[in-house]
């Protein structure tokens, strides 16, 4: 059993990871690591979706309406920034472009002039920081040592800050069973009322929204593709019922039911 999520070693991505497996491998990329699932490469892979000062993670929302996986577990853990850097004087701060905006207001305060360069991983960040005296990087406070200091600790704009994970399996592994199920819509329409009429399934069946998002299909200019998160399970009867509701609605589309899971709260 091995999984794949976003590496180097010691990204948050790999600390959600090690709650499914030890056996882990690492890509550069979120569309890389749902490309190798979707493959059968991976038995897991795992990836963020949605940060809770941030938003949403785009290249995952693309990634998952692109390749045909399911959605077997989601991993809810909180992310504590630190500033490391080998001494106390730098000149760039590298990191992920969201670990970057999630620290926005810290960085501008304490460190105004320094130029901020957004990496594949936060845990690439801190390799910079580790190599060049000049950068330092944000990353978890774990990720100190080796050279390395800690200079500050949970520099986050919002001591709640957690981001969500998807951890995907090959599609054949899709469940019904579980609390939460995903959904992407692409209905192939532009009308008014469109939105409110791929909503009221849910609302006539009283199924809670927990989210929506919209992303640019690719198709043409103002034409989406719609994520779609429910409190209810695809065992019971009214998901199903809902679900076919879309279908019919988006008949010159599609409708890819991700799967059904339940949540796990991990905290290091």
């Amino acid at each position: 059993m091995t999984a794949i999520t976003l590496g180097p070693e010691g990204t948050y991505s790999h600390r959600a990871a090690r709650a499914i497996d030890d056996d882990i491998d690492f890509a550069q990329s979120f569309m890389a690591i749902v490309e190798a699932v979707s493959n059968g490469e991976y038995d897991y892979g795992i990836i963020p979706v949605e940060n809770s000062i941030e938003g949403s993670v785009t290249e995952s929302l693309d990634a998952v309406a692109e390749y045909d996986v399911a959605v077997v577990r989601e991993i809810i853990t909180p992310i504590r920034h630190a500033l490391l850097a080998q001494g106390p004087e730098f000149d760039t701060v590298a990191s992920h472009s969201q670990a970057l905006a999630q620290c926005r207001s810290y960085l501008e305060r304490e460190y105004p002039d320094a130029e901020l360069e957004a990496v594949a991983s936060t845990a690439r960040g801190v390799e910079r920081a580790r190599d060049d005296p000049t950068v330092a990087g944000i990353g978890h406070p774990d990720n100190g040592g080796d050279g390395l200091e800690v200079l500050a600790e949970d520099i986050q704009d919002q001591t709640s800050n957690a981001t969500r994970f998807f951890a995907l399996a090959p599609a054949s592994e899709r469940s019904e069973g579980g609390g939460k199920t995903s959904l992407v819509v692409y209905p192939d329409a532009n009308y008014p009322g469109l939105l409110l009429e791929l909503l009221e399934p849910f609302a006539d069946r009283d199924i809670n929204l927990t989210r929506v998002e919209s992303r640019p299909s690719g198709e043409r200019l103002g034409d989406y593709v719609f994520h779609i998160d429910v409190a209810a399970g695809h065992y019971e009867a009214r998901t199903k019922e809902a679900i076919e509701d879309l279908e019919a609605l988006s008949e010159d589309g599609w409708v890819r039911w991700l799967g059904s899971y339940d949540t796990e709260h991990v905290v290091e």
